[in-house]
């Protein structure tokens, strides 16, 4: 296998742009009114990934553990307060709770593969552990979101029979049960439609960056098939942590369900 990487010029790549143009055209033509986002959109693209990379460059260079675990959890903590700002069904969520099943699902199921599947040496490998940890941080703060917005949306649609069961004497976890499986359903079933066709329909990011500097493909399928499944389980725990920490503020101190929940956006007093 020719192992060399095909680089890519400054020249080369400004010919992106006009990616950005075909799409904007569309946004224009049918007045979608995402021609500004989207500019602002592939501007910082190009700028945050620019600096990513020299940092990364620093980062891989010095290796240190602390530095590491700090880039991890500071990754956490944004991944933790754009999943809170991505539901529209709930307002003024702490962002704390995401953030720790964030972190909980990320570095249980990232030391998992990065210790015991990917064995790497020494185990706080940055050039390992951030892209690996990145991953599923990408991953989980999306599924984390549609669940959240799911779990307030299913609460309001419910809100009747969740009464009702309170009102015979029913625990908040088994009123609520159904909006919870349904919450933890919604932020599984993306990562659940991927595995079915990747391969088939899709060949992910991960799998066509190796095959593209020149790995062997089956190496690299082997790496895409332990990002699946780890974005998998990643996906389910950090969903299921959340939905377990939230369904209680669906209720008072009383066991009541809140009234705010059935106003057209939920929230938390």
């Amino acid at each position: 296998m020719d192992n060399a990487t095909i680089p890519i010029s400054n020249f080369q790549l400004a010919f992106t742009v006009l990616l950005v143009l075909i799409t904007g055209g569309i946004s224009s033509f049918l007045k979608l009114g995402l021609l500004k986002p989207l500019i602002w959109g592939a501007f910082r693209t190009f700028v945050q990934l620019t600096l990513v990379g020299y940092a990364l460059n620093y980062i891989f260079k010095f290796n240190n553990p602390f530095l590491v675990i700090t880039i991890v959890t500071v990754m956490s903590f944004i991944a933790s307060k754009t999943a809170v700002k991505r539901t529209p069904n709930v307002v003024n969520y702490p962002t704390m709770l995401a953030f720790a099943s964030l972190v909980a699902s990320t570095f249980l199921v990232g030391s998992f593969v990065t210790v015991l599947i990917i064995s790497a040496e020494p185990w706080y490998s940055a050039r390992i552990v951030i892209p690996i940890f990145g991953m599923i941080l990408g991953n989980v703060m999306n599924g984390i979101a549609v669940s959240l917005d799911r779990l307030y949306s299913e609460a309001r649609s419910g809100s009747a029979l969740i009464e009702a069961m309170l009102t015979f004497g029913a625990t908040p976890w088994e009123a609520a049960r159904i909006s919870i499986r349904e919450a933890v359903r919604a932020g599984m079933t993306p990562t659940i439609n991927s595995l079915m066709v990747v391969g088939l329909v899709s060949l992910p990011g991960m799998m066509t960056g190796q095959i593209l500097s020149g790995s062997d493909p089956r190496d690299a399928v082997r790496y895409q098939i332990v990002v699946m499944l780890m974005v998998s389980a990643a996906v389910a725990i950090g969903c299921f942590i959340l939905v377990g920490l939230s369904y209680k503020k669906l209720f008072t101190e009383d066991g009541a369900l809140k009234q705010s929940i059935l106003q057209s956006k939920g929230g938390l007093p």
